[in-house]
Parts: structure tokens; sequence; C-alpha cells
């Protein structure tokens, strides 16, 4: 029997719109805050000429043979590199990723060990230049990995009961522990404790699978972190016309194996919830009929989107699949009976759909397509936490991919678009999912960052980052786009210009793969979007103005020269100790001339130098004694500095009188000092 490549042509029928440690270099000097935000430096590049990528700066795409051999010389070498970054006796690297830029810069990423634990939030960045020196280095946490002990003092059983009940109190369907307690390093929130890692199976309350991880301190069997590792997305079919499909011939029988996209294969479910199904296979070389109660019409279209996110991938960023080794993932489409949800899992390695409400609607179109596999790669490079900040950064990441890959598209009968699941009338009135122009038109996703966003479902965090993706492509205000009208606004009122949507997906790819790590929250990507933009555009260019005009319009940072968007500006400069696990200390300034209330979009720049965040309260307070609460105990882990801009709804208190800003240190060894702060009335 012989196999073929064959390419042809699917009839649909067209439907419209239903922390890190400098060690060298001025590179490090980026690299130095992604978790944070706190850096300002920055190597001082000359701007590219007529706005374009600096030579040698963007990555170079890999064969799977290049790639496997930077891997196999980074293992070589990673007892070396953990010497060098001055790791203790204990600490393993183990290499989980490679980019290298024409220029010769590695961007080696790696997973860290702890005397033979897995170290969950210990992941590090290394970007090495062609000589094979240490330029810089992105972690994900900066706290030293030197937990007290390694030894559980409470038993497995009762990690295994606490994930169970996580579980349930989600309503899980049919919960059971498919990975039994295993034995971690916890560093991703604190200082780095010994825990168990228990993996939750069955199925969420919709009847998505569920893979839910639960840390158990394993001194005191207190919960420290949950997340769903199945992440999910939601979608309708896009009938998208006529389309070429790569398929497989064997004999006189073809089959759904694209054989030129890394034998990416596309499988029926047929209504079940677990396997792989059954190849879909016939003896011509025709799929569906574009009628959602042909089987293989969703098929094709499961297909289509995995193609076309393949070739987005490697023609506009050179990545070769997804893990970046030239191997396809698989699709499996009919999952479930009336199941309205599309998911990624990295455990089959796979895009998973439904077929909507009634079976008669498959979550099949182009950017949900997009959107799970996209979901993959976060997975395989970045590794962002689904949960809190990063889960929001996480989502966005697939929403943004799966918008620029349907604009690659360029299918007449599903144009480009800032829409997320516009083809799905899931709201039945004809309107999307989500937009990204103003996020909160769905009446749950929010506009701009603030101290809270991530307590709030990922779906909905997810809006901040998606509105400074379309910003930074488009500028603010109103313009029209392939028939659809946009009116994006500004959190400090000031508008934004865009630098054309092909700038900024190269800049979010590069902060995603080379820049942002598991912990990744708002501030660190502000970073990292800049530190991606200085190397690919340089420091003093346009393109770097933009993006932080982008950060400072949805409330993250500030702009250029400082302030969080004109308007008036009271602040106080005068440094002030906060002492280390002690009193709560205050910075006031007085506003005067003001007339009324203040506004709802009062904006407070705190600048706080502090050696571990994590142990910090920082509250405002209200002339009247009202506190709001900027960043709570806890939050922020174990990262150091806070320099950045949080949006409080101040409207109910007197604009004049004396304002405070009230930080407390709750725990011990840690330092630091208030820096100054100012308040910005728009």
């Amino acid at each position: 029997m012989r196999s073929s490549s064959s390419r042809r042509r699917t009839p649909h029928t067209p439907h419209r719109r239903t922390a890190a440690v400098a060690l060298a270099g001025v590179a490090a000097l980026i690299a130095a805050a992604v978790q944070t935000g706190a850096a300002t430096a920055a190597p001082q590049q000359a701007p590219s000429a007529a706005g374009q990528v600096l030579p040698g700066a963007e990555s170079v795409r890999l064969s799977p043979a290049q790639r496997a051999e930077l891997i196999r010389t980074a293992n070589a070498g990673k007892a070396d590199t953990a010497k060098e970054l001055g790791l203790g006796a204990q600490e393993k690297l183990v290499v989980r990723d490679v980019l290298k830029d024409g220029d010769g810069t590695v961007h080696t990423r790696y997973e860290r060990t702890y005397a033979g634990l897995p170290v969950l939030g210990g992941d590090l960045v290394v970007e090495s230049t062609a000589s094979d020196a240490t330029a810089a280095v992105v972690k994900a946490t900066r706290a030293k990995i030197a937990p007290a002990t390694t030894a559980a003092a409470v038993p497995a059983a009762k990690a295994e009961a606490q994930a169970l009940s996580a579980a349930k109190a989600e309503d899980a369907k049919s919960p059971d522990v498919n990975r039994a307690p295993r034995k971690v390093i916890w560093a991703a929130s604190g200082t780095p404790t010994v825990a168990y890692e228990t993996v939750v199976g069955g199925f969420q309350h919709d009847g998505t699978p569920q893979e839910l991880h639960v840390i158990t301190d394993a001194t005191t069997g207190a919960k420290l972190y949950e997340w769903e590792a199945i992440e999910t997305g939601t979608g309708n079919t896009v009938y998208s016309g006529t389309v070429n499909l790569t398929t497989t011939q064997s004999g006189s029988t073809y089959n759904l194996t694209d054989g030129a996209r890394g034998n990416h294969k596309t499988y029926n479910l047929n209504r079940g919830t677990s396997g792989t199904g059954t190849l879909f296979s016939g003896p011509d070389d025709v799929w569906g009929n574009g009628s959602p109660s042909n089987l293989e019409s969703a098929a094709a279209d499961a297909h289509y989107g995995a193609q076309l996110t393949w070739d987005y991938y490697k023609n506009v960023h050179g990545r070769s699949g997804i893990r970046g080794d030239g191997v396809g993932a698989y699709s499996r489409v009919h999952y479930g009976n009336n199941y309205v949800n599309a998911f990624w899992s990295d455990s089959c390695f796979c895009m998973t759909y439904g077929d909507g409400s009634g079976n008669s609607n498959p979550l099949t179109s182009i950017d949900v397509a997009a959107h799970e596999m996209t979901h993959g790669l976060t997975s395989n490079t970045a590794g962002l936490n689904y949960s809190g900040e990063s889960g929001g950064l996480n989502e966005a990441t697939s929403d943004i991919f799966g918008s620029t890959v349907e604009f690659y598209a360029n299918n007449s009968s599903d144009v480009g678009d800032y829409l997320i699941g516009e083809e799905i009338n899931i709201n039945g009135n004809g309107t999307p999912l989500r937009y990204m122009d103003k996020p909160s038109k769905d009446g749950s996703s929010k506009d701009s960052w603030y101290s809270g966003i991530g307590s709030i479902d990922v779906h909905y965090s997810s809006g901040p980052a998606n509105h400074f993706f379309y910003l930074l492509s488009e500028g603010s205000g109103t313009k029209t786009i392939n028939g659809v009208t946009y009116n994006s606004p500004t959190s400090d009122g000031l508008p934004v210009t865009g630098i054309g949507r092909d700038k900024a997906e190269k800049i979010w790819f590069r902060a995603l793969t080379t820049k942002f790590t598991s912990t990744t929250n708002y501030a660190g990507a502000r970073t990292g979007t800049l530190a991606a933009t200085g190397e690919l555009y340089g420091t003093t260019s346009a393109e770097y103005t933009a993006v932080q005009n982008a950060w400072a319009a949805i409330a993250v940072g500030s702009r250029p020269g400082g302030g969080g968007g004109g308007g008036t500006v009271f602040e106080n400069n005068t440094r002030v100790s906060i002492p280390d696990r002690g009193a709560a200390v205050t910075s006031s300034v007085t506003v005067s001339g003001r007339t009324g209330n203040a506004p709802s979009n009062l904006q407070v720049g705190v600048d706080i130098v502090h050696t571990y965040i994590g142990d910090l309260q920082v509250q405002l307070v209200a002339p009247d004694g009202s506190a709001y609460t900027l960043k709570a105990y806890g939050t922020g882990g174990s990262t150091d500095n806070i320099n950045t801009t949080y949006t409080v709804n101040a409207s109910s208190e007197a604009a004049n009188g004396v304002w405070q800003l009230r930080v407390q240190d709750n725990a011990s060894l840690d330092t630091g000092y208030i820096n100054g702060w100012k308040l910005t009335f728009p």
C-alpha cells in the first residue's frame, strides 16, 4: 500500500456572521523585572529604519533537526548553566524549549528540580549571545529554592481528599483522582515549600473533561493553589466556503491526515467523551456538504482550522508546530451530546470540539481552532498558569492569535476581525462572544486592569490584554476594518496611535516565547512586551512608545514621561521606610482646587522598592478614612518592587483633602520603602 498527499476542495455552504537575574550586558536590564513591571531601564538602541525589525533581532525558523540539536547542546551544558546562575547544589535544570535569533542569540527555557522534586513556578529563560555568553535571565520567581525540608508532615491521603473536595465544590461530575499526589516544591506564590500536587479527573459541571490540579502544603495540609489544566474556549461552525485541505491517500481510501503538517489527524468521537475516536476516511477526497447533519462538515472545518494555524505560526513566526518540533497535534470532533464548547488538553496533545446546542452547531470555526491550538503553544512556551492574572494572559493570548489567524486566513466567508466567536450567536441576538476593542461590551469582561482582576474568571480577566492588543494594533477611537466598526476607549482618556497588527503580533509572540514565565502578571506582561519591542525595533522607536501608551491606556504603567494619563497630578516623592513585619506606614498628598467628588477612574501611581511584594498590603486612604485596597497581602508572590498605576473608582469621595498611601509589611525577612506615589485626576 502506498500513501501520498492530496489537496482537494471541500464544498461548504457559506454562512455570514453568527524576576529575573541580571548577569551581564544591557539585555539583562530589560529582563530584570518581567514579573513585576518595576524596571524602567532598557538598552538604548536606535530605532529601526522606517519601522522595520532590527537586523538579526527576530527569531529564525528552525527545522526539527536544528531545534533538536540546540536542545541537545543545552542539555549537555545544563550543569554548567546551573552553576553559572548560582543555583544550589540540589537544583538541576530541565530543558523545555529553545529559540534562536538571526544574530545568534539563543533563548533556552528551563524547568527546575530540587532534590529530585519538580519545582512548580521555578521555570526560567536564559538568553545567551552568539559567543555563548549569558546575557540575561528571566525567572518565574526570584525566591531562593531552599525549602526548610523536603519531608512531608501530612499524609498524601489528606492531599487527595482535599483535591476531591475542591472538585466537588465546583460541581464536578464523577470526580476521581487520575494522578495520585506527587511531592513537589511549590515556588509560584511565595516562599518555596514542599507540597503535594494532586490531579483530579472526571468532568466539569458543563461536561468538559476535568484536569484539576490542587497544591497542598505537605507540612501543614493547607491548600496553596489550584488550577484547571483543560483550557476552554467557545465557538460554532464557521462554514468557510470551499477550501483546500491536505489529506492522505492509502490505496483507494482517503483520510484526514495532513502529511504536510506534522501528520495532524482529525477524528470522529461520534458523541463519545473519551478515547481518540475514529479517523475520518472515505472512498473519495470530498468531505462534507456544508450541513451540520453531515459529520464530515465539522471535520473539514476543524482540519482547515488546524491547517491555517500551523501555516500561520510557521510562516509568520517561524515555529514548526505547537512544540516547535514539527509534530502535529490532532483534532477530535463531535464530542459529547449538546456540548457547547471546545477545549485544548495537554494530556492528549489535542483539540476537541462539541456540536453545540441541539448538536446542530459544531464549534469548529477558524478563530476557535486557532484559539485552542494556541493554548497548546502557550503551554509549551511560557506555561502561563491558568489561574489569576497569568490565567487571563493565557486566555488573551489564545484570543489574540485566534484573531490574527483569522486575518491571516483571508477567507471571504469569514473575514478577519477583532471579535471572538462572532459566528456563534451564543447570546441569541447575533452578538459576538468577546470584543477586543471594548471587552466590557460582552457584559462581563474588563476593559482595564485593576488590583482585583486576578480573582475573576480567566475568560473575563483576559479583557485588558485583548484591549491592549487591539489598541497597539489599531489605536483608539472609531474606525471600520473589513466592514466591522470599532470604537475603542482608553482608561486615561488619552488617544493611542496603533502600529499595525503585523508588528503587534510579532511583539506579543516574542514576549510570550522569550520573556513570559508561568507566573507572569499584567505588570510583567508590560515589561516583557517592552523588552521584546526594544529588541525588535529599538527602545527609542515609535513602536516602543506605542507599547507604553497602549499599556497606560488600560491602566498598566504610565505614559512616557510619567503620569497615568495626563490631567492634574498631586504627588509625594519623600521616601518612607517600611518596617519589616511592622506597623503600617503612610505617605500623604493634599488635593486642593478640585470641585465635587473624585472621579471613577482616579489613577494611583505607586513606586515601592521592596524585596518581596507578597508581604505587602497597599491601600489608598481617602480624606474621610475610607480605604481602597490596591494590593492585598499574599498577592504578587516572591517578586520585588511595585511600580505601576492602579485605577480606583473614588466617585463617592470628596476630591479635596488629605489622601494617603498606606503600606504594611505583614511578614519578616524582607525590607523596603515607599519611593513615591501620585494621584492623577484625568
